[in-house]
């Protein structure tokens, strides 16, 4: 087992026993994408040499009324083990695991775009359909898409983007 799902299992432990792990996941989710879209909070969370009670205190202050005290107190306490880094990866495997755990799969999807409810049914219907399992979908803004989307399911990569398109086109020309 990866540190990532060791991390994932825990928490997955904590939500449940605060009674909605469903909430800690979204906010981890959402506290990741954050970070990995800010490389100054990344760095500054990330900095060894910044004492850990300090970048505790930054998650702390980003997430006062934003997220649940478990989601805080949790989060809190990777970003002071040192594992800020790793919070996309502990993000994915909470999710894998507890869409295991429902008997459904998990898929990762990068959008450039944000996706409509409808458009996030639609992909989880289409999946569904192609895997023969339910599947719980994650969208992510990725501007490095381009256009279209990259879906993950499990090792599985489906890459519908425009990038992968001209890609191929160029590979066919040549």
């Amino acid at each position: 087992m990866s540190r990532a799902e060791s991390y994932a299992q825990a928490l997955i432990a904590v939500g449940n026993a605060e009674g909605d792990a469903v909430a800690l996941e979204s906010d981890l989710h959402a506290f990741a994408n954050a970070v990995a879209g800010s490389p100054e909070l990344q760095n500054t969370l990330s900095d060894s040499s910044v004492p850990a009670a300090n970048r505790q205190q930054v998650v702390e202050d980003l997430l006062s009324g934003k997220a649940g005290k478990a989601s805080v107190a949790a989060i809190s306490m990777i970003v002071g083990a040192g594992r800020a880094g790793d919070l996309p990866e502990i993000a994915r495997a909470m999710s894998s695991q507890m869409a295991g755990n429902r008997g459904s799969a998990y898929a990762e999807v990068r959008s450039a775009v944000a996706l409509s409810d409808a458009q996030v049914q639609k992909l989880e219907a289409a999946l569904t359909k192609k895997t023969g399992r339910p599947v719980s979908v994650r969208v992510t803004i990725d501007p490095t898409v381009v256009g279209g989307l990259v879906t993950q399911i499990d090792d599985t990569v489906i890459d519908g983007s425009v990038r992968r398109r001209l890609s191929q086109m160029r590979e066919t020309l040549a």
